[in-house]
């Protein structure tokens, strides 16, 4: 009975956000519905079914009215849209509209987003990954409230048995007889009794849902790495339990034949030496026939690693993939493809946020904040400005697959990682296939990206359109020092801009 209060507790006082990368819970996302800019925090709940904080900030004027609606992003669901809730504008920000929503299902969703207003119709799909992300516990003084009223609802059963025998066939004013006492003493044994066993059987019926519920709480799929002679790493899962319930769920269990590409790749490794954080490399190993993925390493120094793989699920859900890795001294291999990495100073523990990073190649990177500190949970825009040699705007900017920038971002103690784009948290693939069901002549397009709708086909002219301003929509989760890894294409050569931030 007890983890029943808790879990009904938890869905009805405790919808915190969760999470689609590691530790870093928010969707965010900037892009435009129609002719309108939108920049858009899915705060998803932590149980599921859950709800779910939709907040909406307009960049464009002239918005009447937003209304917004949860979907599935693949399958009938995702052609048919329910009635849409009305966002409530704010009062003190008229720019700013605010809304909640019921996610009711595990796996992968979408926010459909409709605006009107003086320039016509616009629609914009967000994608949300669904999970139960932990069970949530019990307030205390709700926990001593409910079982009072639990005791008290049964000792009800109880008198009213008992008095029904005593009393229920004696006319008005006649007192009950010592028969009629004694009856009514065991109604109301064989009550308790029955009421015992009625709580019994909750409990059990109870603690087995929460069970099967406990075990479908997601928890991020561990890879497994080896190193072979002549550096070729060599990445499988590892082997894990299969969660029952939902079958819409994801699994911890993934196939590797069953992935889609982002930014044209199936997986995006990324490796961190700890606890320095001074070496840091973005990796894009291959997939084997037997189902492993396989990278032949670069010059990587060795040491301890923090491996974080990306990958999406041909539903659209992303999926970060853990593990840790030992790597020894290695032979010199060349980067081949989008493959970069770097070097930085150590990360230390009374490191203040760093707002300027020489570029290896020439140049420098500068981190465009105001002096407010950082704030945990607060959305906000990461901008970034690329300076060429002679310290003048970069206009030499080029599309690093398919997007202005990428960044990497990483807590100090790994337990928050998250890899963005201009867009924001959203993986592209999904973003694909969120959109593609969106009504012709109103459908969303990104922000940081050459094509109308993904990004992800860029078109050579695009190029100049970059820079020298970069940036992205995101929100620390948590308090602590992080470290954000900035990557740009200039000239042909991948360049990354290193950053400290202390987050509040």
């Amino acid at each position: 009975m007890r983890r029943f209060l808790s879990l009904i507790a938890a869905i009805f006082f405790l919808a915190i956000p969760a999470a689609a990368h590691i530790g870093s819970p928010n969707v965010f996302l900037e892009g435009s519905a129609g002719p309108y800019h939108l920049f858009v925090t899915v705060r998803v709940p932590q149980v599921i079914p859950g709800i779910a904080q939709i907040d909406i900030r307009s960049e464009s004027d002239g918005i009447r009215e937003i209304r917004i609606a949860p979907m599935q992003l693949t399958g009938p669901g995702s052609q048919y849209p329910p009635t849409p809730d009305v966002a409530e504008r704010s009062k003190a920000d008229p720019q700013f509209f605010t809304g909640s929503l019921w996610l009711m299902e595990f796996g992968s969703l979408q926010v459909r987003i409709n605006v009107d207003g003086t320039l016509g119709k616009g629609e914009l799909a967000v994608p949300v990954p669904a999970t139960a992300q932990r069970m949530l516990p019990m307030q205390k003084p709700l926990g001593i409230a409910l079982f009072l009223l639990m005791l008290l609802l049964a000792l009800a059963l109880v008198s009213i048995a008992g008095a029904a025998v005593r009393e229920g066939n004696l006319q008005p004013g006649v007192a009950p007889r010592p028969a009629n006492r004694r009856r009514a003493r065991l109604a109301a044994a064989i009550a308790g009794v029955a009421v015992i066993a009625l709580l019994w059987v909750g409990r059990n019926w109870w603690n087995s849902d929460a069970n099967i519920y406990a075990s479908n709480v997601y928890r991020p799929p561990e890879i497994a790495a080896e190193i072979e002679p002549g550096g070729r790493l060599v990445l499988r899962q590892k082997v894990v339990r299969v969660a029952q319930g939902n079958p819409r769920r994801p699994s911890e269990k993934i196939d590797f034949a069953h992935l889609i590409p982002d930014h044209d790749h199936l997986m995006h490794l990324f490796l961190f030496r700890m606890p320095e954080m001074d070496s840091f490399w973005h990796l894009h190993p291959q997939r084997m026939d037997d189902g492993s993925f396989v990278e032949e390493l670069p010059a990587i120094p060795p040491g301890h690693y923090q491996m974080f793989a990306d990958v999406v699920l041909n539903s659209g859900f992303p999926m970060t993939l853990v593990g840790q890795i030992d790597v020894p001294d290695l032979p010199s291999h060349p980067f081949s493809g989008d493959d970069s990495g770097t070097l930085a100073n150590p990360l230390a523990a009374d490191t203040a946020s760093q707002l300027s990073s020489s570029l290896a190649g020439g140049g420098r990177m500068t981190w465009v904040r105001d002096a407010q500190p950082l704030q945990a949970n607060v959305p906000l825009m990461l901008r970034f400005r690329v300076e060429d040699e002679q310290g003048q705007p970069a206009t030499d900017l080029q599309p690093y697959m398919g997007m202005a920038a990428h960044a990497a971002l990483v807590r100090s103690d790994a337990s928050v990682f998250a890899h963005l784009h201009p867009t924001g948290s959203v993986s592209m693939a999904a973003f694909e296939i969120a959109q593609a069901n969106l009504p012709g002549g109103i459908a969303g397009g990104i922000e940081g990206s050459g094509s109308g709708m993904t990004g992800m086909a860029m078109p050579a002219a695009s190029a100049a359109a970059f820079g020298p301003e970069i940036s992205f929509p995101y929100g620390f989760p948590k308090p602590g020092l992080y470290r954000i890894f900035v990557q740009i294409k200039r000239g042909g050569q991948i360049q990354t801009g290193i950053f400290e931030a202390l987050v509040q």
